[in-house]
């Protein structure tokens, strides 16, 4: 297995990322955690450990996933849990729908969280692209 050294330069503000806390993709996830966060406690109380528990509990799963895979040595083990973090991105836009449907959510509130959870799959997509490339350039290196 190839180890590497994620010391990259964001191309905006040639800011050096240092942690999992300055890649903009954890940043997006992190402000729709919050978000997910807020709007299910505001749920009905019933749902307080079917669909309120499991929204919030993928929200955080897909930070969490960001940053253990940041704190991996290998790129293939940082894909993984940004892969991981993706399909939980696409739980969560499941239960908004379950949110909708049963009229916990408006339809407006759903569309903006939706494009939101939309926004960090790509986002998150494009940095699992970088990670790939420079998986691959390591390994053709060596």
């Amino acid at each position: 297995m190839i180890r590497y050294s994620l010391n990259v330069t964001e191309e905006n503000n040639n800011k050096q990322i240092k942690t999992f806390e300055d890649l903009d993709v954890w940043k997006a996830c992190q402000k729709l955690r919050k978000e997910i966060t807020e709007l299910a406690r505001k749920f009905p109380k019933e749902e307080q450990y079917l669909l309120t528990d499991q929204i919030i509990r993928a929200s955080r799963s897909v930070t969490a996933n960001i940053a253990e895979g940041y704190g991996r040595f290998y790129y293939q083990e940082n894909i993984q849990f940004c892969r991981q973090a993706r399909g939980s991105l696409y739980e969560i836009l499941d239960h908004l729908t379950v949110a909708c449907d049963e009229s916990y959510i408006t339809h407006d509130s759903f569309e903006t969280l939706r494009n939101e959870a939309v926004h960090c799959i790509v986002v998150l997509n494009g940095y699992l692209r970088y990670l790939k490339s420079a998986k691959d350039t390591v390994e053709s290196i060596v």
